[in-house]
């Protein structure tokens, strides 16, 4: 079999259905892919999606439940029960185009031993797509990102999968593109591994959400700069004097509170944010990030 694609799910059944369905109608031969899902203990209608998905897939569909248990154990369990040469990773927000497979494995035909990084292109619905044409405004410096990366089995397995000590959100695949990158592996891009990334307005029921992922990934960031102490970790977690110092300049000057101010009325979780409040909600959550993660540093 020459790949798989792995994606792991939590309380998405809306999005899912759609995403399990792009997977399904990819353009290289049925019996050449699988798709291994793994519902990481979703509590919504995600199991009554993936009944119907049975129901509909032409390729190899294997089905993982566990309990919630976080994504790195969770791309653990994928990895385990995987059976193509090449694993290629999305996440339940990803929507690839049918090319997406043929791109990938086109990309590995020439790069045998690298990663391939796809192309991402952030969509606020799946009903309302712009043309499946790449550009610059979407690229992500991440050398590793699961919403759109393959790699050979065997080299996702040599090094162990991901490190389960990430629990929470954020970092677990920076970790692993970081001690893949230590072993010499090469990594390339092929911008036609197409998919659209649901990224929707920011709702006024998001924010409280957002300021908690925030403060996990500050926790997930200690531990990742424990792992790998260096300077692109403390680059990319703002583990470093510059961003620090600003940082407790700003919690003097009472920003979080000044930009709670900005954000309004919160009590209809459905409204969606105005761009001025989105701004203030997103600097809300990088604050609360800086005061959890010196909380976390300090704990160590």
């Amino acid at each position: 079999m020459r790949a798989t694609i792995q994606l792991c799910t939590y309380n998405r059944a809306q999005l899912l259905e759609r995403v399990l369905d792009a997977c399904f109608e990819q353009t290289i031969p049925e019996r050449s892919y699988e798709v291994v899902l793994v519902n990481d203990g979703s509590t919504d209608g995600t199991p009554a999606v993936i009944e119907r998905a049975r129901e509909r897939a032409r390729c190899g569909f294997v089905v993982i439940d566990q309990a919630n248990a976080g994504l790195a154990k969770g791309r653990n369990a994928g990895i385990e029960r995987a059976g193509g040469e090449r694993i290629v990773f999305i996440d339940d927000d990803v929507l690839p185009l049918p090319n997406f497979l043929e791109e990938h494995l086109r990309t590995h035909a020439s790069h045998p031993q690298s990663i391939v990084r796809g192309g991402a292109i952030n969509v606020e619905s799946f009903d309302d797509l712009p043309p499946p044409v790449w550009n610059i405004k979407d690229y992500s410096g991440n050398y590793f990102w699961t919403t759109n990366v393959s790699v050979p089995l065997t080299t996702i397995r040599a090094i162990g999968g991901f490190n389960e000590s990430f629990s929470e959100y954020g970092w677990e695949d920076i970790d692993v593109g970081l001690r893949l990158r230590s072993r010499g592996v090469k990594a390339a891009f092929n911008p036609k591994a197409l998919a659209y990334h649901y990224k929707p307005r920011l709702r006024a029921g998001n924010v409280e959400k957002m300021v908690r992922q925030a403060q996990a990934q500050a926790r997930t960031a200690a531990t990742l700069a424990a792992l790998h102490p260096n300077w692109r970790t403390y680059l990319a977690t703002g583990i470093n004097p510059v961003q620090r110092r600003m940082h407790r300049m700003t919690r003097r000057l009472g920003l979080a509170a000044r930009l709670q101010r900005r954000l309004g009325d919160l009590s209809d979780a459905d409204r969606v944010l105005e761009e001025r409040e989105a701004r203030a909600a997103r600097a809300i959550a990088n604050e609360a990030y800086f005061d959890e993660l010196e909380r976390a540093l300090s704990a160590r």
